[in-house]
């Protein structure tokens, strides 16, 4: 059975990098324009206008958020592909449009590897297993119990079908030696809400989303996903702590369209890993329940093939396919 380890490439390429020499000559003119694929308010917008809202007085220009929903993300990369060499444009994504979406549809519509440029990996995401406040279900050796009185129920939600949450829960089955029920919501707003209502047993999203129900004793967080426990959650242990051979995470990166000039694309990457150098930069993506990551072009190149081989193998293996 395979291990999956968390931090694609560890600390070898998550650790800040300097701006490239070269870089910062490339000239920028005229407004930046960020694509969002998210409605307003998630982690990716989140993460976007905070960097945005510093990256314009390094650049000098007006760095727009624009959010160009549908189709989990995709109708933005759709977009963003076929844009011109001479537009300033970028997008923030995630693994569910860079990695899964090209594996699991026939035509997503785009090439994720041909048609954009890495340009900055500026945060990472842990996941994590969540139960409603008042299930039986106190840990994960509780879970374990449940699962041994209750055969084949093992049924977890996630926020999205085909969503990394929902390939995390196939992994946490194989190891658990259950195979899951995984049901696909449609966002993480009615996942959580059964998982409070006790109608769905177990739930696996982002730990960003499920902290704030489990601060307000909502719901109960067993175990998270990462290699360390979190800083805010010094009471919930990971799964490897408590016997579950298990770690992975996710991210937000920014993205150019390929034709976009190397040079400018370099420049960008170094301005964004700047960026997220800055103390009170890291203290605001940390306050949005996320990790800060410093990374330019080469190293998001670098980090964002580390992730695909620890990610494609899972949903390969899955047999999942999407329709349109």
């Amino acid at each position: 059975m395979r291990k999956w380890i968390t931090g694609a490439a560890a600390a070898a390429v998550l650790a800040g990098a300097a701006p490239l020499a070269g870089a910062q000559q490339a000239p920028l003119d005229g407004t930046l324009t960020v694509v969002v694929g998210y409605p307003p308010g998630g982690s990716s917008d989140r993460i976007a206008r905070l960097v945005a809202d510093r990256l314009k007085d390094r650049v000098g220009v007006s760095v727009v958020v624009e959010n160009k929903t549908g189709a989990g993300g995709r109708i933005a990369a759709q977009g963003l592909h076929a844009a011109p060499a001479s537009q300033n444009v970028l997008m923030l994504a995630n693994p569910a449009v860079m990695v899964v979406a090209p594996l699991v549809y026939a035509h997503p519509g785009y090439d994720a590897q041909r048609d954009f440029k890495p340009v900055s990996l500026v945060s990472r995401y842990k996941f994590a297993l969540a139960v409603a406040a008042n299930s039986p279900i106190q840990d994960l050796a509780g879970l374990r119990q449940w699962l041994n009185a209750n055969p084949k129920q093992f049924a977890v939600g996630v926020p999205a079908t085909g969503s990394l949450p929902h390939f995390f829960a196939l992994m946490l089955g194989r190891e658990l030696g259950q195979e899951p029920e995984v049901v696909g919501y449609r966002g993480s707003a009615p996942l959580i809400s059964e998982l409070i209502g006790g109608i769905l047993p177990q739930g696996i999203d982002t730990l960003d989303t499920l902290l704030p129900q489990h601060r307000a004793g909502k719901i109960r967080i067993l175990a998270i996903s990462g290699d360390e426990r979190d800083a805010e959650l010094k009471d919930v242990p990971t799964f490897r702590e408590k016997g579950v051979n298990l770690a992975a995470d996710g991210w937000n990166a920014f993205f150019a369209p390929a034709a976009m000039p190397q040079a400018k694309a370099d420049r960008l990457g170094a301005e964004i890993a700047a960026v997220l150098r800055e103390p009170a930069m890291q203290e605001a993506v940390r306050a949005a329940d996320l990790e800060p990551v410093s990374l330019d072009a080469a190293g998001t190149a670098a980090a964002l093939a580390a992730y695909r081989k620890q990610w494609e193998p899972v949903v390969r293996d899955s047999g999942f396919t999407a329709t349109q």
